[in-house]
């Protein structure tokens, strides 16, 4: 009988032992898994911010998108009459017109032609540019060709070219009505080519006159009527 009771003590301190065993490795197992469960929600929170940052970007993206073509619609419209006699031309926004329409080769002085498209430009870009409270930039641009100095030629290079090109533009707008804070001049000679100077073809449509409707400054820039900088 004392037998027995000791071998029952011994098998009771045994599974005693077990239990003593088998504690430690579920508490481990368990703490391993509330570590897999928070590691599993950070990541699904990360993906979520992830997607809601996309979704935002998308958004914004798309009503950056939406304005720009309500711009280009609305600018489209201002100008339906020049655009569809074909002598101006419309490309993201930028107004062109052919040096040739403007200016004989080499001059600065606006063609008869020339000065009456100006003028009717102004009452459409009047009415684009008050409803949006923007500023027209004329740029002024030519072709590669060195500009030969001569008696007939005051001409230092292309980018002086296209300078006094660019202000006789500005100043013929200003005659004809546009008022002087929205409108500026700018000049980028053979730069920002739209054609290959290879062949007569090309520069010429290099030698261009372009009017963009661009943001003024933020009130920040302590200069209401100073243009912002261009996108390129």
């Amino acid at each position: 009988m004392s037998a027995f009771h000791d071998t029952a003590e011994e098998h009771l301190a045994d599974g005693d032992d077990s239990a003593e065993m088998t504690a430690p490795v579920w508490a481990v197992f368990g703490d391993l898994m509330a570590g897999l469960v928070g590691a599993f929600v950070l990541v699904f929170i990360g993906v979520l911010l992830t997607q809601v940052d996309l979704v935002n970007s998308l958004q914004s993206e798309i009503a950056k998108r939406q304005q720009e073509e309500a711009r280009r619609m609305a600018l489209e419209k201002a100008l339906a009459v020049p655009l569809a006699s074909g002598r101006v031309t419309l490309n993201n926004g930028r107004i062109g017109i052919s040096g040739s329409v403007l200016f004989d080769f080499n001059s600065d002085q606006l063609r008869p032609e020339g000065e009456q498209l100006l003028k009717a430009l102004v009452p459409p870009l009047q009415v684009y540019l008050g409803e949006r409270d923007e500023m027209l930039m004329v740029s002024g641009f030519t072709d590669n060709k060195t500009v030969v100095r001569g008696p007939s030629q005051r001409y230092e290079d292309n980018l002086e070219l296209s300078a006094q090109r660019a202000l006789t533009v500005t100043r013929a707008l200003i005659t004809s009505g546009m008022p002087r804070s929205r409108v500026f001049a700018a000049a980028f000679g053979a730069e920002q080519p739209v054609a290959s100077n290879a062949d007569e073809q090309g520069r010429a449509l290099n030698r261009r006159v372009e009017m963009a409707p661009v943001p003024r400054a933020s009130a920040a820039a302590g200069d209401a009527g100073t243009p912002a900088a261009p996108r390129p």
